[in-house]
């Protein structure tokens, strides 16, 4: 199995823990966004539409194109609305959108980066079927309000994915996945293929087309392999497009990039910061709690003013790599412990790694903090970097 497969089984093989007790739903969690403007593939093609304004109605709406044209794309894109057909390219499908889509399957992916986003831009009432929960969150009231989304009945196979007959007899007009991997018949899922077969459309999250693809393209694998926090609202502004609200997309994005913004930058040497999950460490074979590395966890930690402890390893899969004897040499000024599954204790964590590790920095002061949604691909980055700023700042 291709290594990349191997990580999402990981962690939903410990999320398990933390389903409910109503068999309709099983809980998740998984690791896993480029530029300001957006650089994907979209494309709206031009609607014949009847309006009671008629001729009127084309003059301001070519008047309001071109103030568009001469204003920043941000703003421009607050200024429209989506013309329907919308034609968009994911993952090198060709996806055509007549209307913004109302029945919508969020499959697994050990994510909570798709349902949060709908959440964010008011888009529950979309949702038919949602797979996707953590146990614990930096949003307060996040966790109640995924609790509190359609399940659809469903029950995750062996693989902590959704089943492909579940799908198909759900029938839903939209099926999103955190990764292309979701769609794959290795994880008992419905093929993209299949489900276009039956005039279903399909929805990679972008930055992870080429995450469990048989075959990326190369500009997906590059993206992937380079992403940081700014995919986050990537996947914001694409899912506003798609349903037709892209002033909320980007009112959220503006407001999540104002408070990244604020954080003031060190003027000495950057805190060396290590984010680790101690619930993960059965994906670490060395026995020690799992650590998070590579551009999208270094991108977070930088915007929060630190560096992480193990800057500029290459990917998140490298993470894996890292023993205890490297742990012990790093440089820790602040520890940040994941948190994900109900009921786990981090201060507990903290006090069971700083026992292990007393000689950093981090250990003889005490500083750390709890992080559980905020620093994985997801719209709320921007509350994890103000976390872990305050913290930083603490150290004086």
């Amino acid at each position: 199995m291709n290594r990349r497969l191997l990580l999402p089984l990981a962690v939903g093989a410990v999320l398990i823990a933390a389903c409910g007790d109503d068999g309709e739903s099983t809980a998740t969690s998984a690791p896993a966004a480029t530029d300001a403007a957006p650089d994907t593939a979209v494309e709206t093609t031009a609607a014949e539409h009847d309006h009671a304004e008629g001729e009127e109605h084309s003059d301001d709406a070519a008047a309001t194109a071109t103030t568009e044209a001469e204003a920043p794309a941000t703003t421009a894109a607050m200024s429209m609305a989506t013309q329907y057909p919308l034609t968009i390219d994911n993952c090198g499908y060709e996806l055509t959108f007549d209307a913004p889509p109302e029945k919508v399957l969020i499959l697994n992916g050990t994510s909570v980066a798709e349902v949060e986003s709908f959440i964010a831009l008011g888009l529950e009432d979309h949702i038919l079927a949602n797979s996707q929960s953590y146990g614990q969150s930096d949003v307060e009231g996040m966790v109640e309000k995924i609790a509190a989304l359609p399940t659809g009945g469903l029950t995750l196979n062996e693989n902590f994915e959704v089943p492909k007959e579940q799908t198909l007899a759900l029938e839903p007009d939209l099926v999103i996945s955190t990764w292309s991997g979701g769609f794959s018949e290795m994880m008992g899922s419905v093929t993209r293929d299949e489900l276009a077969a039956v005039g279903i459309q399909s929805w990679v999250t972008p930055v992870n087309c080429a995450y469990g693809a048989d075959s990326a393209r190369p500009e997906d694998q590059a993206r992937y392999d380079a992403q940081t926090y700014e995919e986050s609202f990537e996947m914001v502004r694409e899912l506003g497009v798609i349903f037709d609200v892209q002033d909320r997309a980007e009112a959220f994005i503006a407001e999540a990039q104002a408070t990244i913004d604020a954080v003031e930058q060190p003027t000495g040497d950057p805190a060396h910061v290590l984010l680790a999950y101690p619930g993960m460490s059965m994906m670490n074979a060395n026995g020690i709690p799992q650590v998070f590395a590579g551009p999208f966890t270094d991108s977070v930690i930088e915007a929060a003013g630190g560096v992480n402890s193990f800057d500029g390893l290459p990917s998140f899969n490298d993470s894996a790599s890292i023993t205890a004897e490297q742990l012990a040499a790093a440089d820790v000024d602040v520890l940040a412990v994941g948190v994900f599954l109900p009921g786990e204790d981090a201060e507990q964590y903290a006090k069971d790694i700083f026992a292990q590790f007393p000689q950093w920095d981090a250990a003889k002061n005490n500083a750390w903090i709890s992080i559980a949604d905020s620093f994985y691909l997801g719209p709320y980055n921007s509350v994890g970097i103000q976390k872990l700023a305050d913290a930083i700042a603490a150290l004086g």
